[in-house]
Order: structure tokens, then sequence, then C-alpha cells
């Protein structure tokens, strides 16, 4: 590698190490805040950035890095970056787009397991030193049927778990793969058929103005009775007082969230791991919410499907394989 200069901003001391060893022919600056008018100046020399989603690489802050050729952001998203202004002067941008895909597959499972054998209430009636059975019988996954809305790469990983219990699985997309749907073993239906034959649900699509309440007062009692209902994708996916009527009705059997409706600020995963991350949400949602935390059959983790020590190495792996690959001319996730 030639003797660049590169300057990672929002570095963690344990990503210090792995950068210099994997970087270590370049000279590498680090800093522990977000690149900044107030900092820029630090920076003025360096021919790449490494920054996370805190670092507003506006037209400002860019135009003062003459010697800039290469931005690296550790994150999906690039909204915090001038896209504009690094056209118009050469300056190279890459992103990470996948780290977490079999994490939050892997996790969805997880929540799926708790739910089917009662773990959390199994362990908990052992901790007070009672083991017997009353109210603690589950039930098999082999020949129940998981539906999948959404078959991005996450969803894909499922329907390879689900295979791995011997489970029917139906799919939704809005783009349809045959290939994939006979490599994977599954049958894409139309949406209203997958609520209304399905045992357990499974979220796997972004939010965006089309996915907004995708499960809702008017829909959800399409959905089979007894089902549970799985979300590690995004909480406005799902009507909350929707969610909690169907629930209270006896119509759905269980839930299992990694998402709640007030995180509507989180663009992507990662942004939880931001200093700066936004704590506002919705008064009456959350209020909401907190009823769902109540309840024996819905179980509640804080958003913490994509949040595996593999996962955050694949952000940093990436983004090193992404500076290598500008240096050596054969450039890699370019948005």
């Amino acid at each position: 590698m030639e003797k660049i200069k590169i300057a990672f901003f929002e570095i963690e001391s344990w990503e210090k190490e792995y950068v210099n060893e994997q970087l270590h022919l370049a000279e590498i600056s680090f800093f522990t805040e977000p690149l900044s008018q107030e900092n820029v100046a630090e920076a003025k020399s360096c021919d790449v950035i490494a920054c996370f989603i805190d670092s507003q690489l506006t037209k400002e802050v860019l135009s003062k890095l003459p010697h800039l050729r290469m931005i690296a952001t550790r994150s999906t998203g690039f909204d915090h970056i001038d896209m504009e202004f690094c056209k118009a002067h050469n300056i190279t941008v890459c992103n990470v787009p996948t780290y977490g895909e079999n994490t939050v597959a892997e996790h969805t499972f997880a929540l799926i397991l708790e739910l089917s054998r009662k773990m959390w209430q199994s362990i908990e009636r052992a901790r007070e030193g009672d083991f017997s059975l009353d109210g603690l019988r589950g039930f098999d996954l082999k020949g129940k049927t998981l539906g999948v809305i959404g078959l991005g790469h996450i969803g894909q990983h499922v329907a390879r778990i689900a295979n791995g219990f011997e489970m029917k699985v139906l799919g939704f997309d809005v783009f349809e793969d045959k290939k994939l749907a006979k490599e994977l073993g599954f049958a894409y239906v139309p949406f209203e058929q997958l609520l209304k034959n399905s045992n357990i649900i499974s979220l796997h699509v972004p939010l965006n103005e089309h996915t907004k309440h995708l499960i809702n007062s008017h829909n959800i009692g399409l959905i089979k009775k007894g089902a549970y209902i799985i979300n590690t994708a995004r909480g406005g996916l799902i009507e909350t007082g929707a969610l909690i009527a169907a629930l209270d009705a006896g119509a759905l059997a269980g839930a299992a969230l990694d998402v709640l409706e007030e995180e509507c600020f989180i663009k992507e995963e990662s942004q939880l791991l931001s200093k700066g991350f936004p704590k506002t949400c919705d008064i009456k949602t959350l209020l909401q919410n907190h009823a769902l935390l109540k309840k024996a059959n819905v179980i509640v983790t804080p958003h913490n499907a994509f949040n595996s020590r593999e996962a955050l190495e694949r952000i940093l792996e990436t983004t090193v394989v992404n500076i290598r690959g500008f240096v050596s001319g054969k450039m890699v996730n370019v948005v």
C-alpha cells in the first residue's frame, strides 16, 4: 500500500489495533469524535477519511480537505455526505452495504424459540427453585408454516434456517425471484395468503411510505388464529394499537419484537452505536409499547438483533477492504 494519509473518526479503542495491522503502510490518525468544522483542520492533509454517521461531511467541511480522494463511511447509508460535492471534486465514496444478514436471522430464530419453548419463563422459574412444568408446554417448529415477509439478504437467511427446522416456508416480496425460491425451498404467495396460512410471521422489509403499518387494524384479523408475529426489522411496520388489540382478543398467540414503533428515527442499525443517536419518541406510542412489555406472551429485546461481535467486525473489515481497493485501483462498494 502506498504511503497515504488516513484519518479515522468516531473510532473505538478496540478498532485501532485491527486498522493499524491491516493498513500498516499508511499514515493513520485516530479521532474518537466525529469529523466537524471544529476539527477538520487536523485532517487537512489526509487522502482518505473513514467516518461514521455522526460525521457531517458537508460542502463546508469537505472544502477544507484539499487532498481528499476517498471517503470510507462505516455505515450503509451515506446521507451525511455531500455526494454532489464529492462527484464534482472526484472524491470516491464507499460504504458498508451489508454486515448483519445472518446475525439478524439468528436473532429472529432465537426469538421464535423463546416463544415456541417458553425459554424465558422456564429459566426464571428454575432460578426461583421451582421445577414444575405447569404452563411451560411449548410446540414443535417442525411441520409449522413460517411466513417470511421480505426475501432480501436477511429474509433469505431466515428461510435457510427454517429449512433446518423442517418448517414449510411461505414468502412475500414485491420482487419475486423464482430461482431463489426453488433454491431455498419456499413458495411465493400473495400477502393476504401468507397472513392467513402462516403459524409464525416474520418481517424483514425496510420502513418506507409503502410499508409503514404493513400489519394494521384492517388486515391483522386475517392472520391465522393462534399465530405468532416476529419483528426484527422496523417498529413502524406494525401498527402498535392493532397488535395490542389482537393480543388482547386472543387472535394472536404472541409476539416477539426487537423493534418498537417509536424508533422512527433509525435509518440503519449501526446508527444505534452512534453517540449522537437521538432518543426522542412519540409519547402515545411509547405508552402503548409499555403495555406490550407487561404481556406474558410478548418478548421485547432492545433492537439488539444486529449486535454481534462478528457483525461489528465485518463493518471494520469491509471498511479496510474498501480502502485497500481504492489504493489498488480495484474499487468495491462505491456509492
